[in-house]
């Protein structure tokens, strides 16, 4: 009789040595720390956006040594000197002297200035809607890690399975090998006995090492995909792994999750992609809105580094800035952006109808995946009988060995296609379970 799967052992299927293992590899997988650290760093870059609203104060300084070049003259002797000599005859004095033309550099000579200067942004549209685009793509980053942790937690069930599947394979040869040594038993004793000749012992002996060389590959095959589940862990990949039998050995396996499919994040992701790239066409445009600014110099300027009252100095200020005519480059940026925003909306309807399809696939590939178990567990019955059969009737000496060694065949075979139809429905519902991202995160 056919295994039927129903609803009823649902939760069986959710083993929490599973679920322990998939938490360790959200705290643990190194992808998965990489798209954190993506994470982190558009956090970083929201903060760095609101920092612009705020005044930046920065200290500048200068020194200037000049010698030669341009000057001003300043013929102050030829403006005063003839009235300062009537000065002294009507004095009779010398109390007013001759003075000389001056020639001053243009060029300040040994002069300094130091000043902190204070901006503010009062108007700024590109400054508010980078903020907004920062603030949006923590979004689309967060969808960006959620998008990880579900192929993260589908790959850990499918190494899962497959190690369960690898090792699975490692029992059933065991189990041939020793059905081959009692063979080899018998046909000793009958050879023994004068029943039969040496074909059929060596016959068994060369069985036999084939299934030694199958046990070794089957052993091969556990190790990798032990090294594999390991590797996602991010452990030692030598390191032991649990089998939860709740979910190995079932009489009744669940069927497979039913209802609307949650929204997938790859879709969020570009939702937020769109928004972005909404925003990013704003912000082309906002060329047209002025940005106005403020600033505040405090400081001291003067000749000889002196420092006194009067080298001290405040300048305020407000500045404008309005981008009138750039040759239609704005326009050009602006039409770009608005060809991004159609573009992602392109790929959102291509997205969700390639969803769609993974989801029906995914679930047909789940009921084929249910038939073939169904039927190789009935194969296994008849396998098991038949050969159960065939030993009884060799054993009275009425059955060649090669009859007896395709029944025993049959039955390794069946088991291994048992344990392979078994891991594929459990992979299969993996693989719905991230079409229709309900696995809890």
């Amino acid at each position: 009789m056919a295994i039927m799967w129903t609803s009823a052992q649902q939760g069986s299927a959710q083993s929490k040595v599973l679920d322990d293992y998939i938490q360790s590899a959200f705290a643990q997988n190194q992808g998965l720390k990489q798209q954190h650290f993506q994470l982190d760093k558009s956090l970083y870059a929201l903060q760095e956006a609101k920092s612009l609203f705020y005044p930046q104060v920065g200290l500048t300084g200068n020194y200037t040594k000049a010698g030669g070049g341009r000057t001003i003259d300043i013929p102050i002797g030829d403006l005063l000197n003839p009235a300062y000599s009537t000065l002294n005859q009507l004095t009779n004095s010398s109390k007013f002297p001759q003075l000389e033309n001056q020639s001053v550099l243009l060029n300040p000579d040994n002069f300094y200035d130091v000043h902190l200067r204070t901006t503010l942004p009062l108007v700024n549209t590109e400054i508010w809607y980078a903020q907004k685009i920062r603030r949006e793509n923590i979004s689309l980053q967060q969808a960006g890690v959620n998008v990880y942790k579900r192929r993260l937690v589908r790959d850990i069930k499918t190494a899962y399975y497959q190690y369960y599947q690898a090792g699975k394979a490692v029992d059933i040869y065991n189990t041939a090998r020793t059905q081959v040594q009692e063979n080899i038993r018998v046909n000793t004793s009958f050879l023994t006995n004068g029943v039969t000749n040496s074909t059929a012992l060596t016959r068994a002996k060369a069985e036999l090492q084939r299934i030694e060389a199958s046990i070794t590959e089957a052993e091969n095959k556990k190790q990798n995909a032990a090294a594999y589940f390991n590797f996602l862990l991010n452990r030692d990949l030598k390191s032991g792994i649990v089998l939860d039998s709740s979910i190995f050995l079932p009489e009744e396996l669940s069927s497979a999750p039913t209802g609307a499919a949650n929204v997938r994040e790859e879709l969020q992701q570009l939702s937020q992609q769109q928004k972005i790239a909404d925003l990013t066409y704003r912000q082309s445009k906002s060329y047209l809105v002025p940005k106005l600014s403020t600033f505040l110099d405090l400081g001291s300027q003067d000749f000889n580094f002196k420092v006194n009252s009067q080298s001290k100095y405040y300048m305020w200020g407000v500045s404008l800035q309005w981008d009138l005519f750039a040759a239609g480059q704005r326009k050009y940026k602006a039409q770009q952006a608005a060809i991004d925003v159609s573009n992602i909306q392109a790929a959102y309807n291509e997205a969700s109808l390639s969803f769609q399809l993974e989801q029906q696939t995914a679930e047909n590939n789940y009921h084929t995946a249910v038939a073939n178990f169904n039927s190789a567990h009935e194969q296994l019955q008849l396998s098991e009988k038949y050969y159960n059969d065939q030993a009884k009737v060799y054993k009275a000496g009425q059955l060649l060995y090669i009859e007896l060694l395709d029944a025993q065949n049959q039955l390794t075979n069946a088991r291994l296609q048992l344990s392979v139809a078994f891991a594929t429905v459990q992979t299969t519902l993996a693989d719905i379970e991230r079409a229709q991202a309900s696995y809890k995160l």
